[in-house]
């Protein structure tokens, strides 16, 4: 091997070959599981839980750029909009709690198959979710080198409950998770195509030489404005994905600190700072900043967005040197942190993130309890319901491979782990800094795909080395397969409350496994 490639290989380890096969597996899963959304994606035909909001909003946006207001005045809005009146606003606009990217990406379904339709509603949500499960089969397969750990991921996701109710629901939580995957698949790709050139450019000096110095610099790397660009539609989404922002900002200068360091540079702290970090800082925290600003295009454009005339109205606030325009926005984000921290109203669905990995309190996002001669009912009580429950099985084994990740990570220093890590830092951690507020586990959905990741890498383990014994392999390959039934099972098991099947009343409460879920 020449001593680029020895570089390539410690900085890269081991790449799979396979590439059409790399594609084919998670592109399969994909079609399935977008089969399965897209199934009956309308039903039912009415507003489910925060759709309320979500998919009138969405509206909104289309008809006037802005999230207006539904006069107070006007009964029962929700009728009028599902019975073909969708325009149900007034003049006034709406104090809305999150950033307009959502509503844009729901309104996109709606402007194909209009305003009426519930398929149309639902119809982004449904793609989002059906793309994460090949953007995560192909995430999985660039970290662990496996075609067939990829496809495992892509499985896992497909046939998880939480993340099927969340595809085929008009909600923001899915966008922010879909674009926070987005940008950490492309950090995934910066890193690979900046350790290549990294091992390409530093080949042939000596580590630690003068020549060597802090390491060649490695160019714009567009990945990374692509991650920035991501990560500003998921804080465009709410506000939450800025968390991602901090987590995976740190991970991709952090990698770049190992990879100089592997190289041999000397003081390869400061030279990662100096040649990756201020740059990474520049290309996420300016393309994120840059992109959140951009998608309130639409509210700067209007005249009766909420809080848009502010600054007009109120001269002698101070700051008069900045323009009115982002005065008054900074003003509505004002009024938006106020509403958020003081968000403390008791819910039935109110829970605590200690409580999320282990489905302590699934939310109920739709429930009808028909009797008899009633939509389909054929027994004496039926129920029909939508209740966002996660496939136990991966959740179940989520929480033991948080900690196996964690391990690995800390004590093995294990970069899939510590990326792993990353993910749930930036969409879980957060949280518990908030338990004092009105929270829902639904929430857990935007972080979901790094607990799919956190589950591959522990059944990794059980499948063994590609080197290990052929015996041990066939076990680990027994135990696997098993364990996908067993989540396939469960998902088929939990189907009709995922998708509001009528059926009978008892068949419902069976589901039901402890009280909390009910």
């Amino acid at each position: 091997m020449t001593s680029a490639e020895q570089l390539r290989s410690r900085l890269l380890g081991n790449q799979p070959s396979d590439v059409v096969w790399g594609w084919v597996g998670p592109l399969v899963i994909a079609f399935v599981g977008g089969l399965l959304r897209f199934w009956s994606l309308g039903r039912p035909d009415q507003l489910v839980f925060d759709e309320t909001y979500y998919v009138k909003q969405g509206v909104s946006m289309l008809e006037y750029g802005v999230e207006m207001r539904v006069p107070d005045s006007l009964k029962k809005p929700d009728e009028l909009f599902t019975n073909g009146t969708p325009d149900v606003f007034g003049t006034e606009g709406d104090l809305v709690v999150h950033p307009p990217v959502g509503k844009w990406v729901i309104a996109f379904g709606e402007w194909l198959f209009g305003a009426a339709s519930s398929f149309g509603w639902r119809f982004s949500v449904a793609l989002l979710g059906t793309l994460s499960i090949l953007m995560i089969g192909r995430a999985a397969r660039r970290m662990f080198g496996s075609t067939l750990l990829g496809t495992v991921a892509a499985f896992l996701l497909a046939f998880e409950g939480h993340h099927f109710v969340h595809s085929r629901t008009g909600l923001l939580d899915i966008i922010v998770m879909f674009w926070a995957l987005a940008a950490f698949c492309a950090l995934l790709i910066d890193r690979d195509r900046s350790r290549a050139m990294l091992a390409e450019r530093a080949a042939g000096l000596a580590p630690g030489s003068p020549a060597l110095g802090p390491g060649p610099w490695l160019g714009l790397r567009p990945w990374r404005w692509v991650a920035g660009i991501c990560l500003g539609l998921a804080a465009g989404t709410k506000w939450s994905g800025l968390f991602f922002l901090v987590a995976f900002g740190l991970m991709t200068v952090w990698w770049d600190m190992g990879a100089r360091r592997a190289v041999g540079v000397r003081h390869w702290f400061w030279a990662t700072l100096t040649r990756d970090g201020l740059f990474a800082a520049l290309a996420m925290v300016g393309a994120t900043a840059l992109t959140y600003l951009v998608s309130w295009t639409g509210w700067f454009r209007s005249r009766t967005g909420y809080d848009r005339q502010w600054a007009e109205q109120n001269p002698d606030w101070g700051w008069s040197w900045v323009p009115d325009p982002l005065l008054s926005l900074w003003r509505y984000h004002q009024e938006i942190y106020t509403f958020h921290v003081g968000l403390t109203s008791d819910h039935p669905y109110k829970t605590n993130p200690w409580s999320w990995l282990v489905q302590g309190r699934p939310t109920s996002f739709f429930y009808e309890g028909p009797k008899q001669g009633q939509d389909g009912c054929a027994v004496e009580q039926c129920s029909k319901a939508i209740t966002s429950i996660g496939t136990v099985s991966l959740w179940w084994l989520g929480v033991v491979a948080v900690v196996v990740v964690l391990y690995y990570w800390l004590v093995r220093r294990d970069w899939r782990a510590g990326a792993v890590v990353a993910g749930l830092a930036g969409g879980y951690l957060p949280w518990f800094n908030y338990q004092h507020r009105t929270i829902y586990s639904f929430y857990s959905i935007a972080f979901e795909p790094w607990v799919v990741l956190a589950v591959v890498f522990v059944l990794g383990l059980v499948l063994g080395r590609r080197g290990a014994p052929q015996r041990r392999r066939r076990i680990g390959l027994v135990l696997v397969g098993s364990y996908l039934l067993l989540t396939l099972v469960i998902f088929a098991y939990f189907w009709p409350i995922y998708t509001a099947q009528v059926i009978p009343q008892p068949s419902w409460s069976n589901r039901m496994w402890f009280p909390s879920w009910i």
